[in-house]
């Protein structure tokens, strides 16, 4: 990665929540992402997230950003968790996006019964916590809890987690008929990691399957995932700030999108760097090409756009939050469809990049390269089906019932 820092700093609107604190964890972020970016080929060919990255970044509080501050962590917006989440994918796309995945789950942790949190965090509140939500547990209701068996694939960073967040479907708690989607919590010594993560984009990201195979899952290990209410959330007993009354989606998609704005930030000052030094075979400088100056160009004019939605729409999440108030359905779907969007627009102007970097751009050592194959490998991911999204939204605003149980 280029030793250059973006020119374009984006100001929210609103950036009250930027603290002392907030500002000096996006700068060690910031610290680390040279070192990532020194990693990441190797990151790429090896298919996992190197140890070492992983021990800095918890070693500088980042994956905590979101736990309580009862428990250690550091209860911030966020926004904050976001800005952090980019930084790093400037220099590894991989490594960014197991930081969103697995520092998302302190969030939901802080939502299942209090023993549940103790259970994971008493002997070290650093725990990190893996996850596949799909929901293809079986479980069987037995005295205090569940059998519990299943397949689930795409378990990003398990390899360096001590516990999982595993989904399945349970009997409505209301009453009505019907299932709902559940979150089992399991330890390490109940899973199995099935390594088989190998794919086009994201390979560091180590995205092995996780089997199960009968084990018992006590009822205070499980919480009702779309259940939004006190009683769907019994952690906020303990844990009653404002953070953990906002819905799990909301938090949840942007960890699996906002990495790809990073990304193409951190291609942008590949491109930057290569381009001002590089001469074609045939002697054209690629600093002249017309079109290198318009993909660099529309590649930050996309960046800012989408950091600025992403920072206006949290806004509105966190006042909601603050204000006990729930946001329309119309307004939950359009944020949702506007996260999902993210990868395939990063995608498209991470292809011009590549395209303007000329043949040579192609080969495995140029970093350009691989951040296009993890944007694409990004937008594989169900929650960034943009076009299913952008549907589900018009289809409500044109008099459609909502369809997505998770908004």
């Amino acid at each position: 990665m280029s030793e250059q820092t973006n020119i374009l700093e984006v100001s929210d609107v609103n950036s009250d929540y930027l603290t002392p604190d907030a500002v000096e964890l996006i700068a060690r972020a910031k610290a680390i992402a040279p070192r990532l970016a020194e990693r990441a080929q190797a990151t790429d060919e090896n298919g996992s997230v190197p140890i070492e990255s992983v021990k800095e970044i918890s070693e500088a509080g980042l994956f905590r950003i979101l736990q309580p501050k009862r428990w250690g962590g550091y209860e911030m917006d966020p926004r904050v968790f976001y800005k952090v989440q980019m930084t790093l994918a400037e220099g590894c796309m991989s490594t960014a996006w197991i930081f969103g995945v697995i520092g998302v789950h302190y969030w939901q942790l802080s939502l299942f019964p209090e023993q549940a949190q103790q259970d994971v965090l008493t002997d070290n509140p650093s725990t990190l916590i893996a996850s596949t939500y799909m929901p293809v547990g079986k479980a069987e209701k037995v005295e205090g809890g569940y059998r519990f068996s299943g397949n689930w694939e795409f378990s990003s960073g398990v390899e360096h987690c001590s516990w999982i967040f595993l989904g399945g479907l349970l009997p409505r708690q209301d009453g009505e008929e019907g299932l709902e989607h559940t979150t089992f919590l399991l330890p390490a010594s109940d899973f199995q990691i099935k390594e088989n993560w190998d794919v086009h984009g994201l390979r560091g990201t180590g995205s092995h399957d996780n089997v199960v195979d009968s084990v018992f899952v006590p009822e205070h290990r499980t919480q009702r995932t779309n259940n939004y209410t006190d009683a769907g959330c019994p952690g906020r007993e303990t844990n009653p700030g404002w953070l953990y009354k906002i819905p799990f989606i909301q938090v949840f998609q942007r960890a699996v999108s906002s990495a790809c704005i990073g990304a193409l930030d951190g291609a942008v000052q590949e491109f930057r760097t290569r381009a001002a030094s590089h001469i074609g075979k045939h002697g054209a400088k690629t600093a002249e090409d017309v079109n290198a100056q318009m993909a660099v160009t529309e590649a930050m004019i996309t960046s800012d756009t989408l950091k600025l939605v992403l920072a206006r729409n949290y806004q509105r999440i966190v006042d909601n939050a603050k204000n006990g108030t729930t946001m329309d359905v119309e307004e939950r779907l359009l944020q949702r469809a506007q996260s999902s969007l993210v990868p395939k627009v990063c995608s498209q102007h991470a292809d011009e990049i590549l395209r303007a970097s000329a043949g040579a751009g192609l080969r495995k050592s140029n970093p350009i390269e691989r951040i296009n194959r993890d944007l694409k490998q990004a937008r594989a991911h169900i929650a960034n089906n943009a076009d299913a999204y952008a549907r589900a939204h018009g289809a409500v605003m044109l008099g459609i019932p909502n369809a997505d149980p998770f908004v």
